[in-house]
């Protein structure tokens, strides 16, 4: 399939540019931080987001949702990444959406699919519970209880987790950590009994939270997928949400290099504008011929899923290692080149270095990345 957008996908990045720039810049997300805002982003945005079918993106029709893709979604994504637009995007309308859609039953998908078209209902997905992510680690218990389980355990690092309506919850129903059988994907009431939030700032300026999970009853009709099949379910969910930020990193990075390109040929020094200066001209050339190969590799992730999902972990897990790869030095290039003002809160070039550092970490790093796709073609 040839790498480029069609007609329809390019116009919904055009809509999607002029809607971003107007109602979520940068200055958005200052303001968000600034007044130390507890939800992390604009509601009002996010209901106005769902009204122009985003946050349905996934969403077959028949449940209300626009179904543009994840093509579609990965367009949404790179576009907030550029404005670093806050919103339960990425926990919502991809990670739920694609859990529900994909792995769920039937009076699941019927009760919850048509609530994210809507904007009604906020997701989020707890996996981690270390520092890094490594999701064959875990070792949250569902032991059975009757005819049900119980739930105990910490999560942390969970995108929107504070403000979530339902988890989804990766716990283990047999084996010990480090097996990839025994896991099991529950979705729990964010408000049952047993479950405590406390919210986390990052250093972004989003919100997370961490999740404890106190004999929290669930029942046979909470399994997303197969009692102790869950690992299947996590790949397929995680391969879509490292598309959605490798994307989201794709933008954050183009956007941060056009910041640069426009700094350089601006700012004067020696009595030339420093962009006529060669050794910064070669830096800027090998950061544009990165960003080019990261939107090459991401727009594959995004192919795969809609065409072979049950493939697509390979090019996804490709396309997280690459972009934040390149994301990371594109921003660290870009304060550098911005000098000492780079380092400066008035300058927004520290949002982007910021955001891309989080996006990295979130579902695995490079080195992650790396080391699974080496195991995957039996290294």
């Amino acid at each position: 399939m040839p790498l480029v957008l069609t007609e329809e996908q390019q116009l919904l990045r055009e809509s999607a540019r002029g809607f971003l720039d107007e109602k979520a810049p940068v200055s958005a997300l200052r303001k968000l931080r600034d007044s130390r805002d507890a939800v992390g982003f604009s509601r009002p945005l996010w209901k106005e987001m769902a009204e122009a079918g985003w946050a349905g993106v996934l969403v077959e029709e028949r449940h209300g949702g626009s179904d543009f893709g994840f093509v579609g979604a990965g367009v949404l994504a790179e576009e907030m990444g550029r404005t670093l637009t806050a919103s339960p995007f990425l926990s919502t309308s991809i990670l739920a959406a694609t859990a529900l859609r994909k792995f769920a039953n039937k009076s699941q998908q019927d009760a919850l699919l048509p609530k994210i078209a809507a904007g009604e209902a906020l997701f989020a997905l707890a996996v981690d519970e270390t520092s890094k992510h490594r999701p064959a680690q875990i070792a949250m218990r569902a032991e059975k209880s009757g005819n049900g389980f119980r739930l105990s355990g910490d999560k942390t690092f969970v995108a929107d987790g504070h403000v979530a309506d339902k988890i989804i919850v990766a716990a283990r129903t047999a084996g010990a950590p480090g097996e990839t059988g025994g896991l099991t994907l529950f979705l729990v009431d964010a408000t049952a009994k047993g479950v405590a939030a406390e919210r986390t700032e990052m250093v972004d300026s989003r919100n997370a939270a961490r999740l404890k999970f106190d004999r929290v009853e669930a029942t046979g009709e909470d399994v997303i997928g197969e009692v102790d099949g869950g690992a299947a379910v996590l790949d397929g969910v995680l391969a879509a949400g490292n598309a959605g930020l490798a994307a989201e990193m794709s933008g954050a990075a183009q956007a941060a290099f056009a910041m640069t390109t426009d700094y350089l040929k601006q700012r004067t020094q020696f009595g030339r504008v420093i962009g006529s200066f060669q050794a910064l001209q070669h830096r800027a050339a090998q950061l544009h011929v990165e960003i080019e190969l990261v939107k090459s590799v991401v727009l594959k992730a995004l192919q795969d899923l809609d065409g072979n999902f049950g493939f697509a972990g390979i090019t996804c897990s490709l396309a997280k290692a690459k972009a934040g790869e390149v994301a990371k030095l594109v921003s660290q290039e870009a304060v550098q080149m911005h000098g000492g003002i780079g380092m400066t809160d008035e300058y927004d070039i520290g949002f982007y270095m910021k955001r891309i550092r989080v996006a990295q970490e979130m579902f695995g790093d490079f080195a992650y990345h790396a080391d699974k796709i080496a195991r995957l073609r039996g290294y």
